[in-house]
């Protein structure tokens, strides 16, 4: 599971008002170097969840270099996109756990796929 999914996943279970963004509690990971595109990362910065992004490049150990609170000029800057890229596209969490920062509810990571599906009393 990439960053970039990370960002679009929250906790759909019953009750939960506040299940975005999942904690991400990573046990084995894995770099895949992606080719750079400047402008694929403009546009998926504007899509994202930046704080989200952040929070979970932070459980990562990514976000040295990315800063905290993205300013027009860091969406210019090479250098930082490229950080971006590398913590969005590049690492993998083949292991883990996503945690809803509501209920407490655990969801699995396993062999890259994150399993969301609720028990029949969490519908």
């Amino acid at each position: 599971m990439r960053l970039i999914t990370h960002n679009m996943l929250y906790c759909n279970k019953k009750g939960v008002v506040n299940g975005f963004p999942l904690l991400l509690k990573a046990e084995e990971t894995e770099v895949v170097a992606s080719d750079f595109n400047a402008d694929f990362v403009r546009k998926m910065l504007v899509k994202i969840d930046y704080a989200a992004f952040h929070g979970a490049a932070s459980s990562l150990n990514l976000a040295d270099g990315l800063p905290a609170v993205l300013s027009d000029a860091d969406k210019t800057n090479d250098d930082v996109l490229k950080k971006v890229h590398h913590a969005l596209l590049d690492v993998h969490v083949k292991k883990g756990t996503l945690v809803c920062p509501e209920s407490g509810r655990e969801f699995p990571i396993v062999d890259g796929i994150p399993n969301m599906l609720l028990r029949e009393d969490e519908v």
